[in-house]
């Protein structure tokens, strides 16, 4: 058996995927969970003070999966702009519903000093069959600049240039988790055609900065923030987290631009992409959503402070 055969099932190795491969793999998807039920009917229950947007619907079932904005004006004027948005990788279960707590426990805490978007559940489909790609195969978290070809990363960026706002805050809410090396990385490798390396999924918590804007303080804010609620992850033995150097503790850094990442969508002064790891037996899914709040409630703090 060749390598990449014992890697991933679909596929013939060195070959990019093609239109039979990438419906064989969605063909293999089957509904895990509820966006209505998780998401849709949470929202609903919202208070009247909370604006719903609809920005737009996915198009392998609009009516299934509509895609939901939640809008809170600060009560003065003039008041920074912060984006908080979670399920990108609809998989990442934490994000989600640490987006969604912040908007019913915490936001109003903010009410007279920040003017909040949120998007709690970017890629609904990928939540409902708990995968990291959207049903044409395609990474929504690379996909974030013009002419993308994924229709959950589209659908948000025009939103956002259609609000005409500079937002101070985006924090993208996600999750590190052993699927990631167990299917998620193969997947990609047997879609491109090519080799798969396997890596070494870090035990707890990290934040991943721009290259560009790394803002050390607000990413060491964060990691302060969220070590109240869970453990942080600790650099490799190469002084590294999933292959990237370790810039200071629980932190590294990507060129979020240049990746396409969600996080580089706004180019807001302070960026993050948070990463919960829900797979250590040092965790379960409350501490995961709770680290998530940790990490927005701290992140706004801080921001705010250096306003």
């Amino acid at each position: 058996m060749n390598d990449q055969a014992r890697f991933y099932p679909i596929g013939t190795v060195g070959h990019p995927w093609g239109p039979a491969e990438r419906a064989e793999w969605l063909a293999a998807r089957s509904i895990e969970r509820s966006y209505h039920d998780d998401v849709l009917v949470p929202i609903g229950a919202l208070d009247a003070s909370v604006e719903v947007i609809d920005y737009g619907a996915l198009a392998i079932a609009p009516n299934r999966y509509p895609l939901k904005a939640l809008r809170l004006p600060a009560s003065i004027p003039g008041a920074p702009w912060a984006l908080i948005t979670g399920g990108v990788h609809g998989y990442e279960t934490s994000g989600v519903h640490g987006a969604l707590a912040f908007i019913e426990t915490a936001a109003a805490a903010y009410a007279d000093r920040l003017s909040l978007i949120v998007a709690p559940c970017v890629s609904p489909w990928g939540y409902e069959v708990i995968n990291r790609w959207n049903p044409d195969c395609i990474d929504p978290n690379r996909s974030f600049f013009p002419g993308s070809p994924s229709q959950e990363a589209t659908a948000l960026m025009q939103f956002i240039d259609d609000l005409h706002l500079d937002f101070l805050v985006h924090m993208d809410l996600h999750e590190t988790t052993d699927s990631d090396e167990s299917e998620f990385r193969p997947a990609a490798a047997a879609r491109d055609g090519s080799s798969f390396t396997p890596g070494i999924i870090p035990d707890g918590y990290y934040t991943v900065g721009d290259t560009e804007n790394p803002q050390p303080e607000f990413q060491a804010a964060v990691i302060r923030g969220v070590e109240a609620v869970t453990h942080i992850a600790e650099a490799d033995d190469s002084g590294e987290i999933i292959g990237s150097p370790v810039s200071q503790r629980g932190v590294i850094d990507y060129p979020n631009t240049e990746l396409g990442l969600c996080a580089g969508m706004t180019g807001a002064r302070f960026t993050t992409t948070t990463e919960v790891y829900p797979d250590s037996p040092r965790a379960t899914p409350e501490i995961c959503t709770a680290a998530q709040l940790a990490a927005v409630r701290a992140g706004l703090d801080f921001a705010l402070a250096a306003e």
